[in-house]
């Protein structure tokens, strides 16, 4: 989880509140009539995905070869659970399926960003645990459609996915493609979902741990109390760190070979909550972790890496105040009841390492409404 490079703090009071950036704040723009200046307000959808909360039955028909002139579909037919995140501003979409050409398992992360006050989607596929490009959009008089630039067979072509036919038991999803710029869209993907009671025992099938043994991250599921310690100012040899306290909660995704780590603490210094999706590689054997911020709904870059001897350590380069530097995740002295997580940062290509965020997680037997701490 990158957490100190992209976590925007929400300042209380004071010098620093020009920076805050309200939860559930519109943004407007203002514009000039005859002199007079009127203020409109962009739409906010943090809500249009909410039809999509529950449990549902889906029923998939897919192109076997787009692009190729083929007219051959694969049907396969399976559930969805959907639960919400951010208070509806995020969710995360699970997808068990089956059919002739075999099992699919699949999921979908949401995040609305409150600045664009659009929505992005991106799906990872449990055979390569790799999260993808993310497509943008939004919804208009009840139509959603998304759009991103992907690869398919080497060349560069438009993909668009689309949201329709929503009632509240029922809802429709179909993905095309383009390369022609737009011009013409060929369908090849589609599903109907229809809602269902869940029963237990179809929750037990998407958080029952399995008997795949890829689980080094088994010891952080559950309630955790949690304390951050920040760095303010990394890479200045600055020792002001900022203390916060609150609560995570950790959920298993794909019996275990993925999991959802929910966070938020509060300090003198404002409030964070964020989201990290820890994805497992079965082809590389390795981990990535993926993180996002409420405050802009975006997706970071993920770490990768493994745990070997009890210890699990995470990479990447990214850009800090415009220079290349590395980044290294770090999670040491696990216990059944506790655990500690460190972000490091390197100038010298990882001679040297300089730690601007340490979190740790103590056992917390706490009630779900007690979980968040955030205003």
């Amino acid at each position: 989880m990158t957490v100190h490079r992209f976590i925007r703090i929400c300042f209380l009071a004071g010098a620093f509140a020009d920076l805050c950036q309200p939860r559930f704040a519109l943004s407007q723009t203002a514009t000039s009539r005859t002199g007079e200046q009127a203020i409109v307000a962009d739409r906010d959808g943090q809500h249009d995905f909410d039809f999509n909360l529950g449990t549902w039955r889906t029923h998939i028909r897919r192109l076997q070869h787009p692009f190729e002139g083929s007219n051959t579909w694969v049907e396969l037919n399976g559930s969805v659970l959907v639960r919400s995140l951010w208070e509806g501003r995020a969710q995360l979409e699970e997808i068990e399926a089956h059919g002739p050409t075999g099992h699919f398992e699949g999921l979908t992360l949401f995040l609305y960003n409150p600045q664009s006050h659009q929505w992005s989607q991106r799906f990872a596929n449990s055979n390569e645990g790799v999260l993808g490009q993310p497509a943008i959009g939004e919804f208009k008089n009840g139509r959603g459609e998304f759009f991103d630039q992907e690869m398919f067979n080497g060349r560069a072509i438009l993909v668009r996915a689309v949201w329709s036919d929503i009632r509240p038991n029922s809802h429709r999803f179909e993905q095309a493609f383009s390369s022609d710029g737009g011009r013409t869209w060929e369908t090849n993907f589609i599903a109907t979902l229809t809602r269902e009671v869940a029963t237990s025992a179809q929750w037990q099938s998407f958080m029952d741990p399995g008997t795949d043994d890829q689980h080094n991250f088994d010891f952080n599921f559950g309630i955790w109390k949690t304390h951050v310690s920040r760095l303010q100012r990394p890479l200045t040899n600055s020792n002001v760190w900022l203390e916060y306290a609150g609560i995570s909660r950790v959920d298993r995704v794909w019996r275990g070979r993925a999991n959802l780590l929910e966070l938020e603490v509060k300090g003198n210094n404002g409030c964070i909550e964020g989201l990290g999706l820890r994805l497992y590689n079965p082809k590389s054997r390795q981990w990535s972790l993926n993180w996002a911020n409420s405050s802009d709904g975006v997706m970071t870059r993920p770490m990768i890496g493994e745990f070997k001897d009890g210890r699990g350590d995470f990479y990447d380069q990214e850009l800090f105040n415009g220079k290349a530097i590395l980044v290294r995740n770090g999670f040491s002295q696990i216990t059944s009841k506790s655990s500690r997580f460190e972000q490091a940062f390197s100038e010298d290509g990882g001679r040297t390492w300089e730690s601007n965020w340490v979190m740790t997680f103590s056992h917390a037997r706490l009630p779900l409404t007690q979980i968040s701490s955030c205003p």
